[in-house]
């Protein structure tokens, strides 16, 4: 019941939202995206959203965890940096340069580096799995492996970093276990070996997820 009551409690954040600023809610993550070209506009929403949300918490006898609570400021290259330095009712909310939104790992560029970063440390370990179980496994096998732990990892966003220019280490990978999986050498061309398994390449991936989408 745990999970139930939890959303009854906080069902009703996003109407505390007003111009320029909204309330995302996922399973038991909160999110608050406030925008203005003023930064002090910036700073004087912050402080009431915070406020009314801190009223909506006392009342419903729920406390905002502010160790766990952190804000990202989203810039441009040519854009300043400032600090906020947040102070609700004697809490500090501390800055982060990345968070991790509805499993993508975005940070203050929305360049998704951190995101690649870490699902290439997933699809490495992956990828030598498969190489261990190689000599073991048929290829349809592996191919079965590759779906549930490759294709699955990758795919996942890939409509908003499939073109990053990040995203060729990822293809790098894909190529990589493509030719384990079909005992290819590491010189051998992809292209064929991607029909034969009826593979989609990143690439064409991200198309089709578009494709999709649209």
């Amino acid at each position: 019941m745990g999970p139930i009551f939890l959303l009854i409690y906080v069902n009703d954040l996003p109407n505390l939202a007003s111009i320029e600023t909204k309330i995302l809610l996922y399973v038991d993550d909160t999110s608050v995206i406030v925008t203005n070209p003023n930064f002090e506009n910036v700073e004087t929403k912050i402080d009431k959203i915070f406020g009314d949300i801190n009223n909506c918490f006392k009342v419903n006898q729920l406390i905002l965890h502010y160790n766990k609570t952190h804000y990202l400021q989203f810039n441009t290259k040519n854009s300043w940096d400032y600090d906020l330095k947040r102070n609700c009712q004697g809490n500090y909310i501390k800055s982060s340069s990345n968070t991790k939104f509805w499993g993508l790992i975005i940070d203050d560029s929305l360049s998704l580096k951190v995101h690649i970063d870490q699902m290439m440390s997933k699809l490495n370990t992956t990828c030598f799995v498969i190489r261990t179980i190689q000599d073991i496994m048929s290829p349809e096998t592996l191919r079965m492996v590759y779906f549930a732990y490759i294709h699955s990892v990758m795919s996942y966003g890939i409509i908003l970093g499939g073109n990053q220019p990040y995203s060729d280490k990822i293809f790098k990978i894909q190529e990589r276990v493509i030719r384990i999986i079909t005992n290819s050498r590491m010189r051998d061309l992809c292209r064929e070996l991607f029909k034969i398994l009826e593979i989609l390449p990143l690439y064409s991936q991200y198309i089709f997820s578009i494709s999709i989408f649209v």
